[in-house]
């Protein structure tokens, strides 16, 4: 039987495969993360830190707004009060502290903010506290029509250059899709230094009751459906930088995991499938993608990565173009065929060639 090696580095950090958990409430508990750890879970991200936190925390305010000043009071509410977090900050680090005695594995710390104010003391706290990375969370939906594309770029990028003039530990940046041009902000960050990017972020989506006329915050777990998108990117972006590429959201099944890496993931983050079977399904993901490499004589994790990628491809956008136009052209085929064949259902001769 041929020798597997499901070995990777993710963040220059040596993984012993490429499944770990992504930022969320399964590292809450060392119970469950020695679990994970047992399952195969190969490193951890801890459960994100707002930067709202952090700075009510210390001064009592969010964003600079005043809880006392009665113009912020509607705003102000809308936030958690300081007791709802399930860690004060303070307690964060100790609870990095204590995981990180309790595995091996890397542990990594995890930021979620908008603005670099209170980043830099934090981060270099989460350092201390002994982390082995840090996540950069960059959540924010932007609605000031003033705000320009070109000064929300700048302002991430020079986010990365100040974490990276201060910390030794890697930086990893959690994104979202929605930039115009996606693969200049994913080079532009690599040049400042980020370590890796995460791709992507899932943007809170909420409903509309129209019974009480309210906005219904709402959160579903991921399914295979969110995967396409990011595999997408993660082929285009394979090859192209120096940094770690990692997948979030969509990895529901071992096949979207192989998925991923043949797209270019060094690793593969999973939250909502662990919350649905548990941790021993890290154990099913890596006997998986074992038996899969197995069947098709692939002796190394690296070299399955990237090889759906368009690294190879000399005009990867005329391809990406080639691929849509081609697609779109056999939907209208497919959909004149159907409806030819409601037309005459009853009509036993072939249709036209």
């Amino acid at each position: 039987m041929t020798s597997i090696d499901l070995t990777t580095t993710y963040l220059g950090l040596p993984l012993a495969n490429p499944f770990m958990t992504g930022a969320s409430p399964l590292a809450d508990h060392l119970d469950t993360v020695r679990r994970l750890e047992d399952a195969g879970c190969a490193a951890i991200v801890l459960h994100s830190l707002f930067e709202e936190q952090i700075t009510q925390a210390e001064s009592g305010r969010i964003h600079q707004m005043d809880p006392l000043d009665s113009q912020f009071a509607t705003v102000m509410s809308y936030f958690p009060q300081p007791e709802r977090y399930p860690l004060s900050p303070d307690a964060y680090l100790e609870h990095l502290r204590q995981v990180k005695s309790a595995v091996e594995i890397p542990v990594i710390g995890s930021i979620n903010g908008t603005t670099p104010a209170v980043w830099l003391k934090f981060a270099r706290l989460i350092e201390q506290a002994g982390a082995d990375a840090i996540e950069l969370n960059m959540y924010e939906v932007v609605t000031e029509p003033d705000q320009s594309a070109l000064v929300i770029e700048d302002s991430l990028r020079q986010v990365v250059q100040d974490l990276k003039s201060e910390l030794k530990i890697p930086v990893a940046v959690k994104l979202s899709p929605f930039f115009t041009a996606f693969s200049n902000v994913a080079r532009e960050l690599d040049r400042a230094g980020a370590d890796g990017l995460v791709l992507f972020n899932r943007f809170l989506q909420p409903d509309i009751d129209i019974r009480h006329l309210a906005v219904w915050p709402r959160l579903e777990l991921s399914d295979s459906a969110e995967l396409l998108l990011r595999l997408r990117w993660l082929a285009i972006l394979h090859g192209r930088l120096r940094c770690s590429l990692a997948v979030t959201g969509g990895v529901a099944t071992p096949n979207d995991g192989i998925k991923a890496i043949l797209a270019g993931a060094h690793a593969v983050q999973m939250v909502s499938a662990v919350l649905r079977h548990g941790p021993s399904y890290f154990t099913s993901m890596r006997e998986e993608l074992r038996r899969w490499m197995e069947s098709l004589e692939f002796a190394r994790v690296d070299d399955i990565r990237g090889r759906l990628s368009l690294a190879s491809t000399e005009a990867p956008s005329e391809f990406e173009r080639a691929h849509y136009i081609r697609t779109l052209s056999g939907w209208s085929s497919w959909l004149g065929y159907q409806a030819y064949l409601r037309s005459h259902k009853d009509d036993e001769s072939k249709p036209p060639s």
